[in-house]
């Protein structure tokens, strides 16, 4: 030890030799650490080494100290094989296993060490609560903070890390994880979230076993398209709606990430989630603290549905924008004129818009550009001017003519990105992520704007402040991105000489600025995030958005599996979910699916014959009864799509005086009849009286269920009710009413 300290004197000076005493000093005795919500306990605790182990992963205990003398069977000394249940697992000296966190030092050195030195815990309110623990090495002054968010009746926990340093050049961060989790157990069963451009959440499930599975990202701008950053893990056994202990978790961060699932040889978990460090060191300067983005996780010993509803409490309440407020219905011009339009055949949608009886009209791609006007996808990208041919009035005089329908006006915007065949384009060439000496490679014809320069940053925050200026009443902002990144390279961060790698990061960071710069200005007017589909939906985005587009799928029937799944993560209020012409579904179907969120039409609704019109417009006023419930209530999933004939999904208001009950025929290669088994219900008070009525029936149809019955809840959740779907009945929606 004499010489540990004479070295750590000699090379780093007396600050080191006294650090060096504060860790012996706690050394004498084990320091531990809950991190607990009412359901759910992590139990942290030092070493002999001082080193942070997660040591418990379970029910809350009623002494968590009894770890300070007990093992608890994780907490070994697995001396050369490495200690696989470190709170944050270090590179470069005794761990052998997988790293949190990989740096070289100012002097090339790549070896980290990080032990305990002090924690907190600060009360945020009743319900939440912080505990961050400072982890440092004893030679080089080097930092790492852990931080649990705590949210202890919707048993949600966020976790990120914060490192710092204080040596005499920048540091390179080669991998920096957001958290590193530890499970013992026996069997561990992940259900990742896959697809593809119009296949978005399509869930495969796996029983992990020893070894690593990965999942990432390297797209950059639209992370999402392949992989989603949503997981699930069930404990023991595969996931189960309704009991099993499981985890839903999300990174939430926009850009490329990387999830790690390892298996060790004693058959125990460990998670590793954070930036994808894929072309990605990260260059950190003298006493800058980089901030990782936040793992998200919602626990249950109920299995995924009552894990959901705490996911979408939590999020209603403390993530989502306006997650408590109301949404707009709308009709978007899209699928009605794609780019062909003028002002007067937008006026006649205006007319259509109202007569539907939704809130607010959309108009979409194709409406700016003169020198290179937008007629199609390969032009005007960039250039955010109106079209004076086609709208020679200008953005503000359809804001009014829309108020004189009595309707509200939104607009589409894809600000981050700019056509080759662009004013924007031949201006600035240097804001343009492109590799200078390569071909370019564009993605639906457009390159993405370089945010990590502040210059393009200013603009993008320009183009929605602009059209505000101008057009104080516009109500509503539909956000594209339909590009991923090809040729990454920044001329800002050359002319910085900061390193490339830095790119990706520092788009996403610049990104976030832009979007908290708008909200500071513009705090409650709602904005749609959209990626040509599911590209993007993150609860890091999200603080910025009030809702996001699941998927340019709007096929009904893929939809009802899309929304699904999507529900095990997200509130219905935060999915917008449109009517289209996509499919062979009947109207009613198409509405009827719609209507699991936040509803919208594109469609070109002067077209519609009289019965079609007449039940849209009844079923919006039936929406407009029951979205609420939708938007705020609490979710059952009843019947999954993934595994039988019929779909049902049910939302019920937290009095359990009022629910809405979905059913689909999602199978229709055998006879289904209305011998199909009940649906049996949940969530309801079951010594209340209740009556099912069947809402949504199309004109000129009786409907087949009793609505003067009367069911005790009981009743309901147990035997349940039987929708009587069928080939001629392929959607069925019903409405529950307490009986007073």
């Amino acid at each position: 030890m004499k010489e540990k300290l004479k070295f750590c004197f000699n090379k780093k000076g007396v600050f080191t030799l006294f650090f060096m005493f504060g860790v012996i000093s706690l050394w004498a005795q084990k320091v531990t650490i809950p991190i607990a919500t009412n359901s759910n306990m992590m139990l942290l605790q030092t070493d002999n080494n001082n080193r942070l182990m997660t040591v418990y992963f379970g029910k809350p205990l009623e002494n968590e100290n009894e770890f300070a003398t007990v093992s608890a069977g994780y907490n070994y000394d697995y001396s050369n094989q490495g200690i696989y249940n470190s709170a944050y697992t270090p590179s470069g000296t005794w761990n052998l296993s997988e790293p949190a966190i990989q740096v070289k030092h100012a002097d090339g050195n790549t070896s980290l060490e990080l032990k305990y030195v002090s924690h907190k815990t600060e009360k945020i309110d009743a319900n939440s609560s912080v505990t961050s623990i400072i982890l440092k090495d004893p030679i080089y002054p080097f930092e790492v903070t852990l931080f649990y968010k705590v949210w202890a009746k919707e048993n949600v926990i966020e976790q990120w890390t914060e490192i710092k340093h204080n040596e005499r050049k920048a540091v390179l961060l080669q991998k920096y994880a957001s958290a590193n989790l530890f499970f013992g157990g026996k069997d561990f069963y992940l259900t990742s979230f896959q697809g593809e451009y119009l296949k978005e959440m399509q869930p495969v499930e796996t029983k992990l076993v020893q070894g690593i599975r990965s999942l990432d990202t390297k797209l950059g701008t639209r992370a999402m398209l392949t992989q989603t950053p949503n997981f699930m893990v069930s404990f023991g056994k595969p996931a189960s709606e309704n009991d099993g202990t499981v985890m839903l978790g999300q990174l939430a961060w926009s850009s490329n990430f990387k999830l790690e699932f390892e298996i060790d040889s004693n058959k125990n978990l460990r998670l590793i989630a954070g930036i994808n460090p894929f072309a990605s060191e990260y260059s950190l300067a003298p006493n800058e603290i980089f901030k990782t983005p936040s793992l998200i996780y919602a626990l249950s010993n109920n299995g995924t549905g009552e894990a959901s509803r705490n996911l979408h409490d939590w999020a209603r309440k403390y993530r989502l924008l306006d997650g408590q407020g109301e949404r707009l219905t709308l009709l978007n011009n899209w699928e009605a004129t794609y780019f062909d339009f003028d002002e007067n055949k937008l006026k006649g949608l205006f007319k259509d818009a109202k007569d539907l009886g939704v809130d607010m009209f959309l108009l979409d791609d194709g409406w700016f550009g003169n020198k290179y006007p937008r007629n199609n996808d390969d032009a005007g990208l960039g250039d955010w001017q109106e079209n004076k041919k086609k709208l020679p009035s200008g953005l503000g005089y359809l804001v009014k003519e829309a108020k004189k329908e009595g309707v509200k006006f939104g607009i589409w915007i894809e600000p981050e990105m700019v056509n080759p065949k662009s004013e924007l384009y031949e201006k600035h060439l240097d804001w343009v992520i492109r590799q200078p000496e390569r071909p370019e490679i564009y993605y639906r014809n457009q390159l993405v704007l370089d945010l990590s320069n502040p210059e393009v940053q200013d603009f993008v925050f320009g183009i929605v402040d602009n059209l505000f200026v101008k057009n104080p009443e516009l109500a509503f902002i539909k956000w594209d991105c339909n590009a991923t990144i090809y040729n990454a390279y920044s001329a800002y961060l050359n002319k910085k000489v900061l390193p490339q790698s830095n790119l990706y990061v520092d788009y996403t960071k610049g990104l976030y600025k832009v979007l908290q710069r708008i909200r500071a200005k513009y705090p409650k007017v709602p904005m749609m995030l959209c990626s040509g589909g599911g590209g993007r939906g993150d609860y890091e985005f999200l603080k910025y958005f009030t809702e996001f587009w699941p998927t340019d799928d709007t096929e009904p029937l893929e939809r009802i599996f899309v929304q699904w799944d999507y529900s095990y993560f997200f509130p219905s209020i935060a999915t917008c979910n449109h009517v289209t012409d996509w499919g062979k579904q009947p109207l009613k179907f198409r509405v009827d699916v719609a209507s699991m969120g936040k509803l919208g039409f594109d469609i070109v609704a002067s077209k519609l014959n009289p019965d079609d019109k007449t039940f849209c417009k009844q079923a919006i006023s039936n929406y407009n009864s029951f979205k609420d419930i939708v938007w705020h209530g609490d979710m059952f999933r009843l019947v999954n799509p993934h595994e039988n004939n019929i779909a049902a999904l049910m939302y019920v208001n937290p009095e359990k005086s009022k629910a809405v009950v979905f059913n689909y025929l999602v199978n229709n290669r055998f006879n289904i009849t209305a011998t199909e088994r009940p649906v049996v219900l949940n969530g309801l008070n079951p010594k209340k009286k209740y009556t099912v009525k069947e809402i949504n029936v199309y004109p000129g149809v009786t409907s087949s269920i009793a609505s003067d019955k009367v069911y005790s809840g009981d009743f309901l959740m147990k035997a349940g009710i039987n929708p009587n779907v069928s080939l001629k009945r392929t959607s069925v929606v019903l409405e529950i009413n307490e009986v007073k």
